[in-house]
């Protein structure tokens, strides 16, 4: 798997996923070289902690989800239902800003599901955005039915 960092100074911006064939740069500024560290370690071991510097644009809505989706622990799920209620908002509206989430993994939107399914993951439902939730589900010790 392939990442791409986008980092604003010393705190990250996004990350974004990359095919394969995406030419690889090694990051050059110690934030970006510390992200990529942690990264490679979470990848090691999905227990391993993120303690990065983070500037996640978005309202502040979208701001309480992605701290309520950071607060998932490893290798636990929520639903879009449980989050809302926790938030006291609407599973739609918090589907929204996990879909919006530019800081994947770090701020770990695959954790969070449908009531009835695995749901969706960068905006999509089906094709390559779903494999890698499902493999950082997996990644994390989530058992999936089917």
């Amino acid at each position: 798997m392939r990442l791409g960092l986008v980092l604003s100074g010393d705190r990250l911006t996004s990350i974004d996923f990359l095919h394969a064939d995406h030419a690889l740069l090694t990051p050059k500024s110690p934030p970006g070289i510390a992200a990529a560290k942690q990264l490679a370690a979470y990848f090691e071991n999905a227990a391993t902690p993120f303690d990065l510097p983070l500037a996640p644009g978005g309202t502040p809505f979208r701001q309480r989800v992605w701290q309520a989706m950071r607060e998932i622990p490893v290798g636990e799920t929520r639903t879009y239902g449980q989050l809302a209620q926790q938030l006291t908002s609407a599973a739609r509206a918090v589907g929204g800003a996990c879909g919006a989430n530019p800081i994947p993994i770090v701020v770990p939107c695959h954790r969070v599901l449908a009531t009835g399914g695995i749901g969706g993951f960068m905006g999509a439902t089906e094709g390559w955005p779903m494999s890698i939730k499902r493999f950082l589900l997996q990644h994390e010790g989530v058992r999936l039915d089917g």
